[in-house]
């Protein structure tokens, strides 16, 4: 089974410096759910793993939480695109659980819910919380350079680049999308040219 482990706010969503806190404040980012949609017709099984923490400081309940991710749900089928599942943490920091990334807790449990190792699962966030946790695992770590890394500076991704090994760099979620069905169609030497959704060929 492909599988492929997307983080949500930042990545997915907009990100509000005051938490994602219902669904009307759930939008997502230019082109993050065509991407979804894109893998999902390539054959890959979408699953999300995020931090929640806001729950754990009482800015919002299990209950937006689920609406939030309705929303999601509702605007993918509507583009064609769904996400297996959501793998979240409650937990602020000062509960020092083993789920908040960049722990790997939340990467164990989708591992052992597919029933499968994560070695070389591509995992993409906008964070280096995101992409340390995937490391622990043995996935291939992505970032983007949306949410919270778009402000980042050349510095602090070489020095990011230099902690993660293997480490890939993307705009978006879209071109995240589109280097990982370009890779795999050129792996399997399909005929003829490939054409990416911008209508490039290569």
């Amino acid at each position: 089974m492909k599988l492929v482990i997307l983080d949500r706010d930042g990545t997915i969503n907009h990100e509000r410096e005051d938490y994602i806190k219902s669904p009307e404040e759930w939008v997502p980012l230019p082109g993050a759910l065509e991407a979804i949609a894109r893998l999902n017709h390539a054959g890959w099984h979408v699953v999300v793993a995020t931090n929640q923490s806001g729950i754990g400081r009482g800015l919002f309940d299990m209950v937006a939480l689920n609406a939030m991710h309705a929303k999601m749900n509702q605007l993918l089928a509507k583009v064609g695109g769904r996400v297996e599942a959501v793998f979240f943490c409650p937990h602020t920091p000062e509960d020092h659980c083993t789920c908040r990334k960049p722990m790997p807790g939340l990467f164990q449990m989708i591992g052992q819910r597919f029933g499968r190792s994560l070695d070389g699962v591509p995992m993409v966030g906008d964070l280096p919380r995101d992409v340390l946790a995937a490391q622990s695992v043995g996935c291939e770590p992505h970032l983007v350079r949306t949410g919270q890394a778009a402000t980042m500076p050349e510095s602090e991704l070489q020095a990011l680049r230099q902690q993660v090994a293997g480490l890939t760099i993307h705009p978006n979620l879209s071109a995240f999308a589109d280097y990982l069905i370009l890779r795999e169609q050129r792996v399997q030497g399909e005929d003829g040219p490939v054409t990416t959704h911008t209508g490039e060929i290569s």
